[in-house]
């Protein structure tokens, strides 16, 4: 899977790495290198399947679509 990440610098030092296409998939490191380090971690645990990612309310449908 290949998704895109974007690197901010911050004006304290550092660097935020976001992925637009993970809603909150945010991390941060010192350098370039380490905020990609843990960005790649973020995403594998966003990634990661949830035990109860199939529970919701009562009555509740789940379905798929293609847009």
């Amino acid at each position: 899977m290949t998704l895109k990440v974007i690197l901010e610098h911050s004006d304290e030092g550092g660097y935020t790495a976001v992925v637009p296409a993970l809603p909150g998939c945010v991390s941060e490191g010192d350098t370039k290198e380490e905020a990609l380090k843990n960005i790649r971690e973020a995403i594998e645990l966003y990634l990661e399947p949830v035990e109860d990612d199939g529970i919701f309310f009562a009555n509740t449908e789940q379905v798929e679509i293609t847009v």
